[in-house]
Parts: structure tokens; sequence; C-alpha cells
């Protein structure tokens, strides 16, 4: 026997005379936070290069925003899921495939597109500099990795009713050789006996298509809070390196510096020593190392 509404129809009634037209639909997108960890040139050949966090972006090629700068991304596809359609988009863009990929988070507001409403649901994605392709798409003019920072520029800690709001101000920058962008970006933490809300806003915007600049701060603020609790900054290495390399690499994600017996002892459980050492850097050869195989 078949199972009927209140209105007395069954589940097959139901479907038939449904109109999905009677309701706005949103269309949706998959934007990538691609992130890399690259060498800075050194003059000097006795001292390891120095690294910066960078993170690549494509100046659009149409409206809207044309000639601004944007995450690399695209529609979703009837027959694909987000993450389907993510890893579509960094091969299309970029070259890039098979790389470490986390969805990030849902962006829903209403009016982040000026053509339609556009729900972007968002991916952080981490590759080893050694392995970076990029390849701008069609809709897209160019494709460079930018250095970034994310600085804290203030933060005011409240009370409000049965709890606390805390307000950060961020400044984030990003720079490739004469093309500078940046943003000022506001983050309200609103914690009570309930739980917690955090709201973005972009206070100032300089060269950054739609809300990426908003996307680009919950990414970094994912990746450093991941940096505690996994081995995620492996996935920014190549398959051999030195204990000082992945130093530089959590100090170029957290953007301060850190004490190297305090760092060694806390991190070293990721890696595993191997046989190899560094060759023709100027230096003395140093042990290389890899991602433990006893981490799962």
């Amino acid at each position: 026997m078949e199972i009927k509404d209140k209105n007395g129809l069954t589940e097959r009634e139901f479907l038939e005379q449904y109109r999905p037209g009677d309701y706005e639909r949103p269309s949706v997108a998959a934007d990538i936070v691609l992130f890399t960890a690259a060498n800075c040139e050194e003059n000097n050949y006795r001292r390891l290069p120095k690294k910066t966090l960078q993170l690549l972006l494509i100046r659009r090629g149409g409206h809207p925003y044309l000639g601004s700068w944007a995450l690399p991304g695209g529609f979703v596809n009837p027959d694909e899921t987000t993450e389907q359609a993510a890893r579509r988009e960094l091969t299309e863009e970029t070259g890039v495939d098979h790389i470490y990929l986390e969805q990030l988070y849902t962006f829903s507001e209403p009016h982040r597109d000026p053509r339609m409403w556009v729900m972007s649901c968002s991916y952080m994605a981490l590759i080893d500099s050694t392995k970076v392709q990029v390849e701008a798409g069609d809709d897209a003019e160019n494709a460079q990795w930018f250095n970034i920072q994310l600085l804290t520029v203030k933060e005011d800690v409240t009370e409000a009713e049965d709890g606390f709001v805390t307000v950060t101000d961020y400044l984030l920058t990003l720079q490739h050789d004469e093309e500078q962008l940046y943003a000022e970006i506001r983050r309200i933490k609103t914690r009570n006996r309930t739980g917690t809300d955090v709201q973005y806003r972009i206070i100032r915007n300089v060269g950054l298509a739609f809300d990426h600049a908003k996307i680009i701060t919950v990414a970094i603020e994912r990746l450093r809070g991941k940096l505690n609790y996994t081995d995620i900054a492996l996935n920014l290495m190549p398959e051999y390196f030195t204990l000082t390399e992945l130093q530089q690499v959590y100090e170029i994600i957290l953007n301060k510096q850190l004490l190297k017996a305090p760092f060694r002892r806390k991190y070293s459980i990721l890696v595993e020593e191997t046989d190899k050492l560094t060759k023709d850097a100027g230096h003395r050869p140093s042990r290389l190392y890899r991602r433990s195989r006893k981490i799962d």
C-alpha cells in the first residue's frame, strides 16, 4: 500500500505535479584556494633559500570584474559533484591534478555575484612547488602565483549577553612582480552558551574579484589551525626535504619564527629519516627526511 500525504497524493503523483520553477534556485560554483611554498631567490649561495607562501590567482578575461584577479574555479555541471568540478577546474585552468584537496566552506550570500545568486562551494588545495604547472584556461587572461600574507591588525574582545564577541581585523596582501593586491577583512566571532557564530566582512578590497578576499582569509585560518593537529603541511613539501625546510614552511604559514628545538620535538613524529643528504647546496650536507609511513 502506497503512503499518501495530507493532500492525498502518493510520492509518484506528488513528483508528477511538482514544479521546480516555483522556487528560486541558485547556481553553484566551485572555487579553489591553491597554496604552494616556493623558494625565494637568495644571493648568498651558502645559505638555504628562503620560502614564501604563494597563492594561485587567475586574471579575469571577461565581465564581471574584467581584469581583476580571482581564484581558479567555475560553475558545477549537472552531471558532477562539487569536488569533481573543483578538480576539473584545477586541471583545465592550471594543469594541476592529483593534489591534496579538502572542502573549505560554502559561501551563499545572495549578492556575492552581480550576475545572479551564485553559491560558492570552496575548496583548499596544497601542492609541492616542484610540481607546479600553470596554464590559464579559456575564460582567464592570465594565471600567476602571488606571494601572500595575512596579518592581524587589531583584535578586541568585549562581553556580550551570555558570552563574548571577538572582533579581529586582518590585512590580506598579495604581490606578484609590480602587481599588488590587498584587502581589509573583519572577522566577528560571537561565543555564548548556545555555541559560536563567525561572520566575515570585507571592509576594503583592491584588485580581487567577488568575495574572494573573504574565501582566501578563511582558507589561511583553516590551514593555520590544522598545523597543530595534522600533517597537512607535508602536502607542500617535495618527497625529500630537510627539517629546516619543513620549519620554514610552518613559519611562512603562521607568519612567525619558531624555535628550532621545540619545533623538532613536536613535529618529528610526522617524518622519518632517510639515508639521503642534500647535494650542491653550497653548505654542509644536511640529512633528508620524508613523510612518515606510520602516519595514517
